[in-house]
Formats: structure tokens, C-alpha cells, sequence
């Protein structure tokens, strides 16, 4: 594995047979969301394009989409990396910024009292239960995400009881 820096103080790691080819070009860093990239700009007609370093490692085509498997978007070694449909690259985003107990799959049910756990899959909510303690509920969800997301479930979320 290799380094390649980019702008504002951030590395991007690659596999050794690719760094050649991608070292040859200035990379910067670029952030979507709460993740950081390895990025380019090249001018195509009259205008600019960016171009992102994982999809130029795994040569994607328009339309398929490239997840990296363990959420870190400049860790770009190929056994990191994974074409996926638009609906398996969701499955491993972590919680919104917006869920206030920063827990995918679980929130707090005023009515009940209770931590509630739910899990989406195909368009559909399927109810996981209400839980007095935080630790439970994200127990059964991530149960539920091995269960219907397979590969393509967070493999290092842990939480504590509270």
C-alpha cells in the first residue's frame, strides 16, 4: 500500500500496482457529507469534470456505483473497495447527523417510552421493537442488518448500554 497526498493535509491510500498511474496526477481532497474523497478536475469539451479515485481504480461505468467497505472514502485499495447498486451503497451509511442518539435504525418513541428499532428494506419498515435499554435496540437491528444486508452491513458499529 501507498500514500498519496492531497490537499488540505489528507492521504489517500491505493494498492502499489495502481499508485504509478494515479500519482502521475494532483488529487485533492473532497469532502461529501461527513466523508472525505481523493478527487480530480479535467476539462471535457468546455467543461470540468471531477473525477473520483475509487471509481477510476474500479474503471466503474456510469450507473454502477462503488462502495468502500469499511466507510472510509480514501481508503482506495481494491479489497476495500466494491461495485454495488445505488440501494446496497445506502445499507452501510452510518446514522444521519439529524438522529439525535447517532444510532442507524433506532430512536426514541415518546409514546411508548421506549427505544424503538425499525430497519427499511425494498421501500418497506419492518418494526424490530421497542427496548427499554439503547444497547438492545441496536442489538436487533444490527441482527437484522446481517440478516437482510448482508455484505453490505456495518460491520464495527458498537454501542453501549444506557
Amino acid at each position: 500500500m501507498r500514500e498519496i497526498q492531497l490537499t488540505q493535509g489528507k492521504v489517500a491510500i491505493v494498492d502499489d500496482e495502481d499508485f504509478e498511474s494515479l500519482n502521475q496526477f494532483k488529487w485533492c481532497a473532497f469532502k461529501h457529507r461527513n466523508t472525505y474523497y481523493a478527487a480530480r478536475n479535467i476539462i471535457v469539451g468546455d467543461r470540468w469534470k471531477t473525477l473520483l479515485m475509487h471509481r477510476e481504480i474500479m474503471e466503474a461505468t456510469k450507473g454502477v456505483q462503488v462502495d468502500h467497505r469499511n466507510g472510509d472514502g480514501l481508503f482506495n485499495c481494491k479489497k476495500n473497495l466494491r461495485h454495488c447498486t445505488n440501494q446496497e451503497n445506502q445499507r452501510n451509511r452510518h446514522s444521519q447527523k439529524n438522529n439525535k442518539l447517532h444510532i442507524k435504525g433506532v430512536r426514541w418513541c415518546k409514546s411508548a417510552s421506549k427505544f424503538k428499532s425499525q430497519i427499511g428494506i425494498g421501500g418497506k419498515t419492518i418494526h424490530l421493537g421497542y427496548f427499554n435499554v439503547l444497547g438492545d435496540a441496536d442489538s436487533a437491528y444490527r441482527i437484522a442488518e446481517e440478516k437482510y444486508f448482508g455484505e453490505f452491513a456495518i460491520k464495527d458499529r458498537r454501542v453501549k448500554n444506557v
